[in-house]
């Protein structure tokens, strides 16, 4: 198993609010979803939200933060079903979209340990 799909594992092992995890590096998109999700968003929409929507965001919020603000160390973006994680990495980000009900303080740091530990 590579990588990516010991950072999915991983994130879905973290907690039950994991709802998907998406992982773009190195122009490569790789995402699952948890089974039975409600409110879920269109795969085509997640799709352009990995490939448009996150590293814009992570680009403009990055070079903000760079300025004077001690840099970005991660997004939280609050959608109407759920809360979009999204954690930069050299070359792409690991975007995870959580239960709205997540503990938002916890959680992302949880996730963050995941990740590295992987890494």
């Amino acid at each position: 198993m590579n990588k990516t799909e010991r950072i999915i594992d991983g994130c879905f092992e973290t907690s039950k609010d994991v709802r998907y995890v998406a992982i773009y590096l190195n122009d490569e998109l790789t995402l699952r979803a948890r089974e039975g999700l409600s409110g879920a968003s269109s795969s085509d929409s997640d799709r352009f939200e990995e490939l448009l929507v996150n590293p814009a965001l992570l680009k403009l919020t990055s070079q903000r933060g760079n300025i004077d603000c001690g840099g970005l160390k991660y997004l939280l973006i609050r959608y109407g079903n759920f809360v979009q994680f999204v954690y930069p990495l050299d070359g792409g980000h690991v975007s995870i979209a959580l239960e709205s009900s997540a503990d938002l303080v916890t959680l992302p740091e949880l996730l963050i340990t995941t990740i590295k530990r992987i890494l």
